[in-house]
Parts: C-alpha cells; structure tokens; sequence
C-alpha cells in the first residue's frame, strides 16, 4: 500500500479505516507503518447522523475543515484511501 500512497504526497486524500473513523488531509508523509497526514479533519462516522457519502461530497464542495494539525495512522488500520477529487457528485 505504501508504494500506491507515494504518488499522491501532497494531496487530499480521504483515508478509510477498519473502525468507524474515516480522515480526510493532505498526505505528508510515508513510513514502513503509517502515513501521516496534515491539515486533517478526523471524523468518526458513529457520532453523526449523516452518511459517510454526504459528509465526503460536502468536504469536497466545501474543502476539509481541519480538525487536527496533523494525525498519525497506522497502515494496518487502512481499509481504502482515494484522492478526495476522486469523490463523485450524485
């Protein structure tokens, strides 16, 4: 996963987990075991009403609304990660 990561250093991207906490930042940086991310709206799908689908199509109409500097992630937790333009209208 780390190689497929490298070509989007410096771009949003949206990072999914295996918990219900999904993060949406600029990607910094790439170690053997995380990836690090800044600017970062950390968002945990359990404590909203809202569909993971509508709150990424309003952080990308609306850009991300950083909620953390910068945020750590394990890579064993990562279950997917796009680039945020990626996210379609519908």
């Amino acid at each position: 996963m780390k190689k497929e990561l490298k070509k989007f250093l410096n771009q949003k991207i949206v990072v999914d987990t295996k918990t219900s906490w999904m993060y949406i930042g600029t990607l910094e940086k790439l170690t053997d075991h995380c990836v690090l991310l800044k600017d970062v709206d950390a968002h945990d799908n359990a404590d909203t009403p809202t569909s993971k689908e509508i709150y990424l199509l309003k952080s990308k109409i609306n850009d991300i609304v950083p909620n953390r500097n910068c945020v750590f992630i394990n890579l064993d937790h990562v279950v997917s990660f796009s680039p945020l333009e990626d996210i379609r209208e519908y």
